[in-house]
């Protein structure tokens, strides 16, 4: 394929018609005319050989193929941006560039709040985006980090990618405030009878502590599943529970949550948060501003553990 042939603006015409699945609304999306869009979708489907917008009833639907296109577009769109917004020296004050970080939201309850101050004071007309991150983009690092700047993220999930290490931390367990049949121990004996709160609980999703309790013979009886950390103390309260929770996370909750923590019977490994990037961006001067400021975040963030 002669890519000299190929017009970049129809690109942005698929990204918005897979997006809208109206000629109209995409129409009105790029501020162009309904028969311009209409043949930027003629001009595409001939150059696929497939309807891409299929109608059904009064509405439309993405083909087969146009739903494989979607995030490969947005992709595509968001590489070509960054190559004609690209400066030769890179002037933070100036910059009206938003940066991507996919975090949990354990990470961003300890580091959001500080790296959007910082970015604020450095970088007053940037943009911060902190979108939550998911097994499926995980998985597929190499790829996300094309579009996404950072994903802050413990050790053991990405590997042969560019890190830096942001701190440190501590798995403790969490029971219920009020569960009279824990002490102020727990014994491996009851991690294996009671009811687990397990956080990416799935064959490639799990937390490290999770790791090791399974390497260690200890196999949790999962009653309640969830995708978000800060769910967790609301999901212990009140009830047999027991889950793993990082010990920073655990400081910041409320004093009326409902839990307490204990450690584990048994030697966990360290919680070690890291950021990761592609290596396209190695030298990308803006880039290198970003990631200098997420460490700056993380060391005024978190104070050294006792």
């Amino acid at each position: 394929m002669n890519l000299a042939n190929l017009d970049l603006n129809l690109l942005v015409s698929l990204d918005a018609l897979l997006d809208q699945r109206s000629v109209t609304r995409a129409g009105r999306q790029l501020g162009l005319s309904q028969p311009a869009l209409s043949a930027s979708l003629a001009r595409l489907r001939r150059h696929f050989g497939d309807e891409l917008l299929s109608r059904v009833g009064n509405s439309y639907r993405l083909t087969p193929l146009a739903a494989q296109l979607k995030p490969r577009v947005r992709l595509a769109l968001d590489g070509v941006e960054r190559v004609f917004t690209a400066q030769p020296e890179f002037d933070p004050v100036e910059s009206t560039r938003e940066f991507s970080v996919l975090v949990s939201d354990y990470g961003c309850a300890v580091l959001g709040d500080t790296l959007a101050q910082l970015l604020s004071e450095e970088a007053p007309a940037a943009r911060l985006r902190l979108a939550h991150n998911t097994p499926e983009a995980v998985d597929q690092a190499a790829q996300t980090l094309l579009s996404t700047d950072l994903i802050v993220l413990p050790h053991g999930f990405i590997s042969d990618l560019p890190h830096g290490d942001l701190h440190r931390d501590r798995w403790v367990l969490v029971v219920s405030a009020d569960n009279a049949d824990v002490g102020d121990a727990l014994t491996v004996g009851q991690l294996e009878t009671m009811p687990w709160v397990a956080t990416y609980h799935g064959p490639t999703a799990s937390t490290p502590a999770a790791r090791q309790m399974r390497m260690l013979g200890i196999e949790p009886r999962v009653q309640v599943v969830t995708e978000s950390f800060l769910t967790v103390p609301g999901l212990v309260a009140g009830s047999g529970r027991i889950a793993l929770l990082q010990e920073r996370l655990v400081q910041l909750l409320p004093l009326d949550a409902g839990v307490r923590a204990l450690p584990p019977p048994f030697e966990l490994g360290p919680l070690v948060e890291a950021m990761w990037w592609h290596p396209v961006y190695d030298r990308d001067p803006e880039h290198q501003f970003f990631r200098d400021l997420v460490r700056r975040a993380a060391h005024q963030a978190t104070d050294p553990l006792p």
